[in-house]
């Protein structure tokens, strides 16, 4: 076992390993076998199958070792295999794996209500509802606000993505593979323009002059006094990492607080330290009425909730919100001992130290290469737009390319972007500088190599 300079220990060794034959004959024969009974429609973008994984490690079932700096999509922000959420899942199995809290309730549930209640942003009260995944919590979310306000209509914002359900379809703007051929979608949900600082017309528009024009948007296409909810992304995700310029959102829930509109952040893959705060809203001091939260709450454990206002949800009949398996009590264990491992690992301030790291070598990379349009993002969630050299056409070649290039060499990256164009770095916040460092020296060959 080896131990970073941050006290943290892992169980496997910290370092890439790829053998000629990659992928190996056992990945190879399990590929044959999915194809024969797993749906088409589930991709995956890497062809090996994992048999361990810890720190910012994965071994496949061949014997490869890969650096892992997408984290399951900003999952495993703990590791994947932390010890303390390891034990806690094996002591709650033993106990019982499901009762359903809507039928007997236990004190994981409540424990993990508590936490969110306490670390979520805001001092005023609030209650929480767990649910399954990101998409759940989306759809409860919007359930919340148009109860709690009488209203319909639902605002959206160009890039963005909320969920592949019906409704989150509709909430989510870009076409394929999301949405394509999977209508009709769920009605009065309306998409207004982003703040792209990198991609906007006019690159000197501020961060409240952009919200100013979707206000205008809004208040021109549907009514403020008709607006139910504004649920974005403090930071987007499958959209391209896209940070608002400073003030858009701050702006942004300052009208919604004066039009009685429920501001909905979600948090579902920028939550949990992994932009160096609690949550992204925190950077700019911005404190919505509800919040989603998926991803990184559990370890790795399906687990998603909804915290918010408690006049909000509390205004919801009894039995109007739940499920079966919601705030499942493994899960919850999962949860309660991620939490205690991001303080106790500092992993706020982990997430800060990887950005520094990270941001540095990526501008020197962008400096001397012309096909690298923009870096951007905040702590560990961050992101390189690739594009035709000279121009801001984007470049989704070069980021398959990229990619591929990385995966022969052991490092797993992920891409994403409305225009398919954007590498996205989320490594686990317990990866090591060196691991780390490793991983962003093979990007940066691969980007050299291809552009």
């Amino acid at each position: 076992m080896t131990t970073t300079a941050h006290d943290i220990t892992y169980r496997l060794e910290q370092k890439r390993r790829v053998q000629a034959d990659f992928p190996g004959p056992k990945s190879v024969a399990l590929t044959e076998r999915r194809k024969a009974v797993v749906a088409a429609g589930v991709a995956s973008s890497v062809p090996v199958f994992v048999a361990d994984a810890d720190g910012g490690i994965i071994h496949d079932v061949d014997g490869n070792s890969f650096i892992d700096l997408g984290s399951g999509i900003a999952v495993t922000s703990v590791g994947a295999s932390d010890p303390a959420v390891v034990g806690a899942v094996k002591e709650a199995v033993e106990h019982f794996t499901h009762t359903c809290f809507m039928v007997t309730p236990y004190e994981g549930y409540v424990a993990v209500a508590e936490q969110l209640n306490r670390l979520t942003p805001g001092d005023h009260e609030k209650r929480t509802v767990l649910f399954n995944s990101g998409a759940e919590a989306v759809e409860n979310a919007v359930k919340v606000a148009r109860l709690a306000t009488g209203r319909d209509a639902v605002v959206a914002f160009d890039h963005a993505y909320h969920g592949r359900t019906n409704l989150t379809m509709a909430l989510t703007a870009k076409a394929m593979p999301y949405k394509t051929n999977f209508g009709p979608f769920a009605p009065e949900v309306y998409r207004m323009p982003m703040s792209y600082p990198y991609r906007e017309e006019n690159p000197e528009i501020t961060g409240a002059e952009a919200a100013k024009r979707a206000i205008t948007m809004i208040e021109k296409q549907i009514g403020g006094d008709q607006v139910a909810a504004i649920i974005i992304e403090p930071i987007q995700g499958e959209g391209g990492f896209i940070v608002p310029a400073e003030g858009f959102l701050p702006a942004l829930a300052a009208w919604a607080k004066d039009k009685g509109i429920v501001f909905i952040a979600d948090e579902v893959q920028s939550g949990f330290c992994r932009t160096g705060e609690w949550f992204a809203v925190n950077h700019e001091g911005v404190v919505p009425d509800i919040i989603t939260m998926a991803k990184g709450i559990a370890g790795g454990m399906p687990l998603s909730a909804i915290t918010g206002r408690a006049d909000l949800l509390d205004a919801v009949h009894p039995g109007g919100l739940g499920g079966t398996y919601g705030g499942n009590p493994v899960a919850c264990a999962a949860a309660l001992a991620s939490i205690g491992s991001m303080e106790q690992y500092g992993l706020n301030a982990r997430a800060r130290h990887i950005e520094e790291l990270a941001l540095g070598k990526l501008r020197e990379l962008a400096a001397e290469q012309p096909v690298i349009g923009d870096v951007r993002g905040r702590g560990a969630m961050l992101a390189i737009e690739l594009v035709q050299a000279g121009s801001k056409e984007p470049n989704p070649e070069l980021t398959k390319a990229v990619a591929a290039a990385c995966l022969k060499e052991g490092v797993i990256i992920l891409t994403c972007g409305t225009y398919g164009n954007v590498i996205r770095l989320l490594p686990p916040l317990v990866i090591s500088d060196e691991l780390l460092l490793d991983g962003l020296a093979v990007l940066a060959a691969a980007i050299k190599a291809n552009a």
